[in-house]
């Protein structure tokens, strides 16, 4: 593995440099790859796979007709490459689980009965493994564990994939049976296009994965935006205003300065009265949200999160609930707002860009 600085800290992570495609087509030459589940992950992996050249299979509930109807779309074939679950998972010899958290619960009786010795179980998180508890799925011991996480959505996974960048995934070999679990693993993760892979253990993906989520990535910015929103709305600003100051300067031009060279790039090429505001305010923002990370952490570390999420997910009601709490964000102000705006956004006609020089950059951004 390369050894990379990692602000100080000295990291092995595997590079495509080291462990190309080619090998990991030998490695996975004479295996099945059964991808359970065609909702959010399953679709970008599957298709990257694909794509790579390894063989892959569907398996899919068609009582999920949006799911199924999507797979059928995609180019995969019933009773080809496009099955149940069960008979999916008695063809592959590496059964690839990405439906739900919650719903590995439930698909999970059906999958074991279909493993055979010397099989690897995949996972894109730890969930079900760490939480085993509340999950009940505890995997024979003559089968491999094996772990790629993706750093992004299905989406991005996808997209980056096309456009050759790849996104960066964590690794984890919970239980090897074959002595080829590690080897099968990266593997995967070369094939699904992750830019490179850094080790970590299911518990290690899992705790921070679940606070990321509810913090920065998605939790904490919302919350974050809305606040900001609210304050300048009632002082009197337009929602326009409000939510260009807020969101779209973010998104479309500051989140991207941070992204190519680190925050502290993004400071030096924004103006002094910016630069100034944002390093005197920055240890107030820590100070003030550092107590709610710390029970964050604990509440996930307890196993407090993922009952909650076993929890919610049995109710009859659940969809109801949730698209309601959607609906409520969709219709506030600010993302009708945010609607507005993104139609004001220049679709491929920024200024001084013509035909003849319009994607010389090589790499789309919008």
């Amino acid at each position: 593995m390369a050894k990379i600085d990692f602000g100080g800290v000295k990291e092995e992570v595997i590079i495509r440099k080291e462990f190309p495609l080619t090998k990991a087509r030998r490695v996975l030459k004479n295996e099945t790859i059964a991808v359970i589940g065609y909702g959010v992950q399953g679709p970008a992996q599957a298709l990257n796979l694909k794509d790579n050249g390894f063989n892959v299979i569907i398996g899919q509930s068609k009582a999920f007709k949006r799911d199924w109807n999507r797979a059928v779309k995609d180019g995969w074939v019933p009773g080809k490459t496009l099955f149940d679950m069960e008979e999916a998972a008695r063809k592959g010899t590496i059964i690839k689980i990405l439906v739900s958290d919650a719903a590995q619960r439930s698909i999970w009786p059906t999958i074991k009965k279909c493993l055979n010795p010397g099989d690897a179980l995949y996972f894109s998180h730890g969930f079900s493994i760490v939480y085993n508890d509340q999950t009940g799925i505890v995997p024979p011991d003559n089968v491999d564990v094996i772990m790629v996480a993706p750093k992004g959505s299905g989406t991005s996974v996808r997209r980056n994939f096309l456009e050759g960048s790849g996104i960066n995934s964590s690794f984890a070999v919970y239980q090897d049976a074959t002595g080829r679990a590690r080897d099968r693993c990266l593997a995967i993760g070369i094939g699904i296009g992750s830019g490179y892979l850094f080790p970590t253990t299911f518990e290690g993906e899992v705790l921070s994965d679940l606070t990321g989520e509810r913090g920065v990535l998605m939790g904490a910015l919302a919350g974050l935006m809305e606040a900001q929103y609210d304050v300048l709305r009632k002082n009197g600003h337009t929602p326009s205003e409000a939510f260009n100051e807020t969101v779209e300067e973010l998104t479309q031009s500051l989140i991207r300065l941070v992204d190519e060279n680190g925050m502290d790039w993004m400071y030096a090429n924004c103006s002094m009265t910016a630069q100034r505001g944002a390093l005197d305010w920055k240890p107030r923002f820590k100070k003030a949200t550092l107590p709610v990370f710390k029970d964050l952490y604990k509440s996930v570390k307890s196993g407090k999160e993922t009952r909650r999420v076993m929890s919610v997910s049995k109710k009859k009601n659940y969809k109801d609930q949730l698209a309601k709490e959607l609906a409520d964000i969709g219709n506030s102000e600010m993302w009708q707002a945010g609607r507005a705006v993104r139609k004001l956004r220049p679709k491929n006609k920024a200024v001084g860009i013509t035909k003849k020089t319009k994607g010389v950059s090589g790499r789309s951004r919008s």
